[in-house]
C-alpha cells in the first residue's frame, strides 16, 4: 500500500492544478446569483444544493408552449440567455468541450456579466474507465474536482437505489403470486450500476431454488442509461418526479397489457430515495464562477443533458447560462433541443461548436500518433465534420460560433484552413487557451457569443409532436446524420406500431447511438453520407417521455478498456486523490 502511495504527483496534472486553487467559501459564490445562505444546504465548505423552496419562488418554468412546442420567449421568471456548447464527433485526439464551457462561463464573468455554468455530474464508469475525471481541465475546471468525480452528494447512488427498488419490487411481486400476470419473457426493466461491468450485459437471476424467486434472463445498465435518471434530469418538480416514475413501463402481462411502475406500489419510496438528490448542486469553477451541476445522462445511449431544474433556476439567477451537451452535436446538442428544449420550454440563444486541430486531422485521415506534425490538406478535409455540426445547428435556427482550443502544436496555417472554411459559411472561428489561460483565454469567444446572444430568436424544433414515430427517427436520421435510408428489424417497427396503439406516438425520439460517426459503424470518421442506419430495437420510456431508438451495436452497459483509468488512481499519504485528469 504504502509503494502505490508513495508516488511524487504531477505538478501538471489536472488535480494537481485544481489543488492549487484556494476555493470560495460556498455561500460566497451563491452570493453572486444573489441566493441567500438559508436557501442552501451545505456539504462541507465549498459544495451546496439549493433549497427546493427557493426554487419554486423563483418561479423558474411555465412550461412548454402548445403542442410541446418550445416557448417563443423565456419562461417563467427566467431571465438569461442560454448558451448550448458542444461539439464535433469526438476523437482519441480530444476536443476539450466540457473545459471549453467553464472557460466560456469564466470569460463571461471576466466581461462583467453574471453567469452561471449547468454541467452534468461525473458517472464513475468513464472515472474509472476511459476519462480518469470529467471536470474540465487545466485552467479550466469545477472544483473541488476529487469530489465531483468520485460519488459528489451521493445523487447518482441514489438514483441506482430508486431504479433497483423497482427492480426488487418486480420479481418480489412474481414471488408473492404475480397477481397482475406480468410475463417474465417480458420484462424490460433491467437493473443498473454506476461502473463499467460488460460480464453484467446478461445475467440469469433466481437461481439456487424456490426460495430465491422464479429464474429469468435480466441484465444490468450504467446507472445514467436509466430511465430514472431520464426522469431525473427532465422533471420540474417533485410532484412531477412522482407522476413520471409512476408511468414508467416495466414490461407486459402475458394478455400484452403494458404494466406500469405505479401498479407494483413503490412510487413514493422511490422518489423518497431521491428527494435529496433532488435538489441541484452547486460548486463552482477555478476563478469562482457559480457552476450547477446535476444530474449526469449519457448523450449515446440516453439524452445527455444535465438537469432541467438546474438549468431553470440558473436562467432565472444568471444573465447568461452556459451548459453542454454530451458527446458531438449529432447526439447531445440534438436531444438537448428536441427533447429538452421542447419538454421545458427552454429556447437557446446561441450554440457553440468546439474543435481541435488534432480531432480536425484525425477526421481528415491521419493515425492519432501522426497528429503533431503541420498538415493543412488533412485539416481541409476534416473540417467536413465541423461544418456539418455546424449546418445541422442551424437547422433548428441557432447563430453558432467555433470554439477551435488550442494545443501547442497548431500551426498558423492550419487555423487558418479552418477559419477559411468556416467563413464560407457565415461563421467565424475563435482561437481558445482557457486550457493554459483561463477565463482570459476565452474573452474572444466570449465577446461573440454575447453578440450572437443578442440576435432575434429564430429556435425551431426538428420535427413535430404529430409524425408517426418512424417518421421522427428518419428524420433524424436523414437531416442529422445524412443517412441514405433507415433499416428497420421487425421487432423494432412492432414494436414502435404497438407503442403508438397505446397512446405513446407523440413523443420525441431518443437516438441511441455510437458517439465516433455520424453512421452507426464507429470506425467511420469525418462525414460519410447515403449511408444506412440500421435500427435493432426500440425501447418506450414513458415515464422520462421518449421513446429509444438502438442504432447498431451500441451498448446500455459499457465495458473497460484493456488499461482502464482506475490503473492511475491512487490515494496518497496525505488523502490526496491522485490520478484523476
Amino acid at each position: 500500500m504504502h509503494q502505490r502511495t508513495a508516488r511524487p504527483i504531477d505538478p501538471a496534472s489536472d488535480a494537481a492544478i485544481a489543488a492549487s486553487v484556494t476555493p470560495l467559501p460556498i455561500e460566497q459564490v451563491a452570493a453572486k446569483l444573489s441566493i441567500p445562505a438559508d436557501a442552501i444546504f451545505r456539504y462541507g465548505p465549498h459544495k451546496a444544493k439549493l433549497s427546493l423552496d427557493f426554487i419554486a419562488d423563483l418561479d423558474a418554468g411555465a412550461g412548454a408552449g402548445a403542442d410541446g412546442e418550445p416557448a417563443a420567449t423565456p419562461v417563467g421568471g427566467h431571465k438569461g440567455k442560454l448558451i448550448l456548447v458542444t461539439a464535433i464527433s469526438p476523437t482519441p485526439a480530444g476536443e476539450g468541450k466540457t473545459t471549453t464551457t467553464i472557460g466560456l462561463g469564466d470569460a463571461l464573468s471576466r466581461l462583467g456579466a453574471s453567469t452561471a455554468v449547468c454541467l452534468r455530474e461525473p458517472s464513475l464508469g468513464p472515472v474509472f474507465g476511459a476519462k480518469g475525471g470529467a471536470t474540465g481541465g487545466g485552467r479550466a475546471q469545477i472544483i473541488p474536482m476529487q469530489d465531483i468525480n468520485l460519488h459528489f452528494n451521493g445523487d447518482i447512488h441514489a438514483i441506482s437505489a430508486a431504479h433497483n427498488l423497482l427492480s426488487a419490487l418486480i420479481d418480489n411481486h412474481i414471488y408473492w403470486g404475480n397477481s397482475l400476470d406480468l410475463d417474465a419473457r417480458r420484462i424490460v426493466w433491467r437493473r443498473v450500476m454506476d461502473l463499467n461491468d460488460r460480464a453484467l450485459r446478461s445475467i440469469t437471476i433466481g437461481l439456487g431454488g424456490p426460495g430465491n424467486g422464479f429464474p429469468r434472463e435480466d441484465g444490468f445498465d450504467i446507472t445514467v442509461a436509466s430511465e430514472v435518471m431520464a426522469i431525473f434530469c427532465l422533471a420540474d418538480s417533485l410532484e412531477d418526479l412522482d407522476a413520471r416514475l409512476a408511468r414508467m413501463v416495466v414490461g407486459q402481462t402475458r394478455g400484452r397489457r403494458m404494466v406500469s411502475a405505479e401498479e407494483l406500489g413503490g412510487i413514493g419510496s422511490m422518489v423518497a430515495l431521491l428527494r435529496d438528490a433532488f435538489q441541484p448542486n452547486l460548486v463552482q469553477t477555478m476563478e469562482g464562477t457559480p457552476a450547477l451541476v446535476h444530474g449526469g445522462p449519457f448523450a449515446n445511449i440516453a439524452h445527455g443533458c444535465n438537469s432541467v431544474m438546474a438549468t431553470r433556476s440558473a436562467l432565472a439567477l444568471a444573465d447568461y447560462v452556459v451548459t453542454e451537451a454530451g458527446f458531438g452535436a449529432d447526439l447531445g446538442a440534438e436531444k438537448f433541443l428536441d427533447i429538452k428544449c421542447r419538454q421545458a420550454g427552454l429556447a437557446p440563444s446561441a450554440a457553440v461548436v468546439v474543435a481541435t486541430i488534432r480531432a480536425l486531422k484525425m477526421h481528415g485521415g491521419v493515425p492519432v500518433k501522426e497528429l503533431g506534425p503541420e498538415n493543412v490538406e488533412a485539416v481541409l478535409a476534416g473540417t467536413a465534420n465541423l461544418k456539418r455540426h455546424v449546418e445541422n445547428l442551424g437547422k433548428f435556427g441557432l447563430p453558432v460560433a467555433v470554439a477551435l482550443n488550442r494545443f501547442t502544436t497548431d500551426t498558423p496555417a492550419e487555423v487558418e484552413a479552418v477559419r477559411g472554411a468556416l467563413a464560407a459559411m457565415g461563421v467565424e472561428v475563435h482561437v481558445c487557451s482557457h486550457w493554459a489561460d483561463g477565463g482570459a483565454g476565452a474573452e474572444e469567444l466570449a465577446r461573440a457569443v454575447k453578440a450572437l446572444a443578442e440576435r432575434p430568436s429564430s429556435f425551431r424544433l426538428l420535427y413535430p409532436d404529430e409524425m408517426p414515430l418512424k417518421e421522427k427517427i428518419e428524420t433524424v436520421a436523414r437531416e442529422i446524420y445524412a443517412a441514405g435510408r433507415v433499416d428497420f428489424s421487425t421487432a423494432a417497427t412492432n414494436r414502435l406500431r404497438e407503442f403508438e396503439a397505446a397512446g405513446f406516438g407523440r413523443l420525441p425520439v431518443c437516438m441511441a447511438k455510437t458517439q465516433y460517426s455520424f453512421s452507426a459503424d464507429p470506425t467511420l470518421r469525418n462525414a460519410p453520407s447515403g449511408h444506412a442506419l440500421p435500427i435493432r430495437d426500440v425501447r418506450l420510456s414513458a415515464g422520462a417521455g421518449f421513446v429509444v431508438a438502438y442504432a447498431g451495436d451500441i451498448m446500455t452497459m459499457p465495458g473497460l478498456p484493456s488499461h482502464p483509468a482506475s490503473e492511475h488512481i491512487y490515494v496518497a499519504p496525505d488523502g490526496f486523490i491522485a490520478g484523476l485528469s
